[in-house]
């Protein structure tokens, strides 16, 4: 005899919640210099960070008065990337426009 929708053979393990972590977060920084237009900086954040125009204009005034900016915040990886495509893009129009990474 059978009942039907249960077998006892099968023993059902109780569903574990693996615990997702966020991966640390790192503020992209643009440092100021005597020589990169503040044009160029704008341009680099609007491509690059996909920043709109406000914010890319206000950025670019906090490193030009403040000596930095943050231009944004990403998972490592991320930031690495961003970086080296800013330094690739100065490097290739002459600019000396120097970026960095901190953690949050």
């Amino acid at each position: 005899m059978s009942q039907s929708g249960s077998n006892p053979a099968t023993v059902q393990k109780p569903k574990t919640r693996r615990k997702i972590t966020k991966p640390p977060m790192f503020r992209v920084l643009l440092h100021n210099d005597d020589y990169t237009s503040m044009d160029f900086v704008v341009d680099i954040l609007r491509s690059i960070f996909r920043k709109s125009e406000t914010e890319a204009v206000q950025i670019m005034l906090n490193v030009h008065y403040q000596g930095i900016g943050v231009a944004g915040l990403y998972p490592a990886q991320t930031a690495e990337t961003k970086i080296r495509s800013v330094h690739s893009r100065a490097r290739d129009n002459g600019y000396p426009l120097r970026c960095s990474m901190e953690p949050e």
